[in-house]
């Protein structure tokens, strides 16, 4: 079983059945048996309580009705696509996070860490802000919402779950960081909250997949399920360096993906 459930399709075409099909067709060329879109719920007005500041609001411009409408039309052609969101999980907004998620049928909720306070971390814009602070600290603010968006239970798995790489700034000290991996995968296996094996950090100016191979080691070892992904932003990402993904998974002693359907997960053999 191969998935791919981190895929976007708002920032380079229409929400529309038409648009999704070049997607279902390079999955079916991927080999790809479960793929599902999700969309950054930044962009619907809908989630103007959750997450607001000016980088978000110039491209919060849809509603989610658009959505629904694809996903609706997309079951009237039988078309195979399960229905997802990307979630920025903000501290403190655990309540209005919940409201927005319960109230439409996805089949599974991404919970990524895009923010710390107003400071976009994966944003080119904002990648001076790395010269700026102290790097252990950064990572240690990084993963305390890592650990609270897995403990508030809202999410079925953890996009990208250290992201915080993405423009290569990584301690030196393995130490340091094997204490927040260890955290982090303690609060994951908590809630039965899986991570996903991205190949997204590839195609980023790190160069990796992600996880660091001693993270998803630890995530294993804690009994952390995981899912396949590409964050894919068009078509031709999708399935990208797939192998890659595989060989990771297994050379930590992975055997098993999850597979969701309204919130409810399975276990596949890898493959």
């Amino acid at each position: 079983m191969r998935t791919d459930y981190h895929v976007h399709m708002a920032e380079t075409g229409n929400l529309d059945v038409e648009y999704l099909k070049t997607y279902i067709e390079k999955a079916r060329e991927e080999g790809i048996e479960e793929l599902g879109i999700s969309e950054h719920a930044y962009f619907f007005q809908e989630t103007s309580d959750i997450l607001s500041n000016p980088w978000v609001n110039n491209r919060r411009t849809l509603d989610f009705k658009t959505y629904q409408d694809m996903f609706d039309e997309a079951e009237k052609q039988g078309l195979p696509i399960k229905m997802g969101i990307e979630m920025d999980y903000m501290p403190g907004k655990e309540k209005e996070m919940e409201n927005f998620i319960s109230s439409r049928p996805f089949d599974y909720v991404i919970g990524s860490v895009h923010w710390i306070d107003d400071w976009g971390i994966d944003l080119a814009i904002y990648r001076d802000e790395y010269e700026k602070r102290d790097l252990h600290e950064v990572y240690r603010q990084y993963f305390d919402r890592v650990v609270t968006l897995a403990e508030s239970g809202l999410f079925d798995f953890v996009g990208h779950i250290d992201v915080i790489k993405v423009f290569g700034y990584e301690p030196d000290d393995r130490e340091f960081l094997r204490e927040q991996y260890r955290r982090a995968a303690k609060a994951l296996s908590s809630t039965d909250t899986c991570i996903e094996i991205s190949t997204a950090g590839l195609r980023k100016p790190v160069g990796k997949l992600y996880p660091d191979p001693e993270l998803l080691q630890i995530c294993k070892d804690e009994g952390v399920g995981i899912v396949l992904c590409s964050d894919a932003h068009k078509p031709d990402h999708i399935g990208h360096r797939y192998e890659e993904a595989i060989d990771f998974a297994k050379s930590v002693g992975y055997e098993e993906v999850h597979v969701f359907k309204n919130r409810k997960a399975t276990k596949h053999p890898i493959g």
